[in-house]
C-alpha cells in the first residue's frame, strides 16, 4: 500500500474517532445507560409481593442447608462521589467526556448503584444497600469494603493513579449504623510511611479483613517492603483479602501482573490467612515457578497454590463474579466440580458488579446447562427486585452441566477459620 494511501486511511480513521468523541455525549441517553446498567423497575421492599410464587420457591430452595445468622457476603463495595462528607474520592476523568469510556463506564456502574441524584450519590447508595440487605428473607452480614489510595513504592500517594478512593472511617461508620447486616473490612496500602500504624488503628475498632486491588493500588505482595505489614497482620490474627488475576473493573492495565496469584506467596509463607478474590479466574500470567517464565493461566497457578499441603489453613477462595459472562466458563465449572476445595472456598457479591446488566446472561447460564429454562424465568424476577439477592440465589441453584454437582452450603456461610 502506498503512503499517500496510508495517510488517507490514517486521516479518515481519525475523522472517524474524532466525530465519534464529539457525538457521543449526544447519543449517549439515560436509556441506553441502563439497560448496559441497571434498568430496575421495581424497589427491593416490594420483592415480598412481587414475586410470583415459583420464583419464591426458588428463594426458599437457595436457603435451604444455610444455618441461619451464619450468611456471609465478603465482598461488597462502598461506593459513592464524596458527597455528605463522606470523603469519598473519584479522579475526574471518570466525569468528564474528555474520556469517554471512562465516562461510559462511570454511567454504567453509577446507573448499577442505583444512584439517581449525583449530589446526594453516597447517601442514595447507603440507602440500597440497607434496601437490598434488609429484603432478604433472612438477612446475613455483608462485608462493607473500603478502598486504599495508588501509592508509589516510595510511599507517596499517586493521584493520577488513584481511580477512587473509599475512606476507612466511611466504612466503619456506616457499619456501626447497622451491625446486624455489615461489618466493616479495612484498606490500607502498605507502602504507607504510617501503614503498620494504621493497621493496629482499625484492627483496634474491629476490623479483622484487609482488602487490596493490587492491579489497581499499584502493590506488589512479593515486595520485601510490605514485610512488616504482613508480621503485624499475623500477629493480629488479620485476613487478606486481595484481588488476583486479571483486573476489568478499575483501571490497571498497566499493572496487571501486580495481580499474579503466585505473589500472593510471600504473605502465605509468613503466616498470613490469604482469600483470592474471584480464586484468580481471568487473564493470565508469567509463572513465576518456572525459569522459563511461560504465560499461564491465573487461574491454574490460584489452583497449583491450594493444592499445595503447606497452605491449607492459610489459602482461601473467594467466588465472587465467576458467573459474569466474562469469567464464567472453565474456572466456575472446575470449582463447582472440586468438591474438595469447597470447604476452603467463601462467597462474595463484589456488589454493584451483579447489577451491571451487560455482565449478567441468565441465558447463556441456562444454554450451558448451569441453570434450567424454570430457574432462569425465577431468577429474572427476582434480579428486577433485588440483583445482590439474585446474586446469591444463583449461586446456590448453578450445578456442573455434566455432574450436577452445585456448591457446598458452607461456602455462603461465615467461615470458621476466618472469623477473630
Amino acid at each position: 500500500m502506498g503512503s499517500q494511501k496510508k495517510r488517507k486511511i490514517r486521516r479518515l480513521v481519525l475523522a472517524i474517532l474524532l466525530l465519534t468523541a464529539v457525538s457521543l455525549p449526544f447519543l449517549w441517553s439515560s436509556c441506553l445507560v441502563h439497560q448496559l446498567g441497571g434498568a430496575f423497575d421495581h424497589a427491593p421492599e416490594e420483592m415480598a409481593q412481587g414475586l410470583s410464587q415459583p420464583a419464591r420457591d426458588l428463594v426458599q430452595q437457595a436457603y435451604r442447608g444455610l444455618r441461619p445468622g451464619l450468611l456471609f457476603d465478603y465482598h461488597l463495595h462502598v461506593v459513592g462521589l464524596g458527597t455528605g462528607s463522606s470523603g469519598i474520592k473519584v479522579h475526574p476523568s471518570m466525569r468528564s467526556w474528555r474520556h469517554p469510556f471512562k465516562r461510559i463506564q462511570f454511567d454504567i456502574y453509577r446507573s448499577a448503584a442505583g444512584i439517581r441524584d449525583l449530589d446526594q450519590a453516597d447517601q442514595e447508595y447507603a440507602r440500597r444497600l440497607v434496601a437490598l440487605v434488609g429484603s432478604f428473607p433472612a438477612p446475613g452480614r455483608h462485608l462493607l469494603l473500603p478502598f486504599d489510595r495508588h501509592y508509589n513504592p516510595d510511599g507517596t500517594p499517586n493521584p493520577d493513579k488513584t481511580e477512587f478512593y473509599v475512606p476507612n472511617q466511611y466504612v466503619f461508620d456506616l457499619a456501626a449504623r447497622r451491625p446486624d447486616l455489615f461489618k466493616p473490612g479495612i484498606s490500607i496500602h502498605p507502602y504507607r510511611p504510617d501503614a503498620v500504624q494504621a493497621l493496629e488503628k482499625w484492627a483496634l475498632q474491629g476490623g479483622r479483613i484487609v482488602k487490596w486491588l493490587p492491579n489497581a493500588m499499584g502493590i506488589d505482595p512479593s515486595d520485601p517492603k510490605c514485610d512488616p505489614f504482613y508480621a503485624r497482620m499475623a500477629e493480629l490474627g488479620l485476613v487478606l483479602l486481595s484481588h488476583a488475576g486479571e483486573e476489568k473493573a478499575v483501571e490497571s492495565e498497566e499493572d496487571q501482573e501486580l495481580g499474579n496469584p503466585l505473589l500472593l506467596r510471600r504473605p502465605l509463607d509468613r503466616g498470613v490467612r490469604v482469600i483470592m478474590a474471584h480464586c484468580a479466574s481471568l487473564g493470565e500470567n508469567p509463572d513465576l515457578d518456572d525459569p522459563g517464565r511461560p504465560q499461564v493461566s491465573n487461574f491454574d497457578l490460584f489452583l497449583r497454590l491450594m493444592d499445595e499441603e503447606r497452605y491449607l489453613g492459610l489459602l482461601f477462595g473467594e467466588i465472587s463474579a465467576l458467573t459474569q459472562t466474562n469469567r464464567m466458563g472453565a474456572p466456575l465449572r472446575t470449582l463447582l466440580q472440586r468438591s474438595d476445595l469447597h470447604s476452603r472456598l467463601v462467597n462474595g457479591s463484589d456488589y454493584p458488579l451483579p447489577a451491571i446488566n451487560v455482565l449478567i446472561s441468565t441465558r447463556r447460564l441456562q444454554s450451558e446447562g448451569y441453570i434450567s429454562s424454570e430457574e432462569r424465568s425465577g431468577l429474572n424476577e427476582i434480579y428486577e427486585y433485588n440483583p445482590l439477592l439474585f446474586d446469591l440465589v444463583l449461586k446456590r441453584l448453578l450445578k456442573h452441566p455434566e455432574s450436577g454437582q452445585s456448591f457446598s452450603a458452607s461456602v455462603f456461610q461465615a467461615h470458621p477459620e476466618l472469623q477473630p
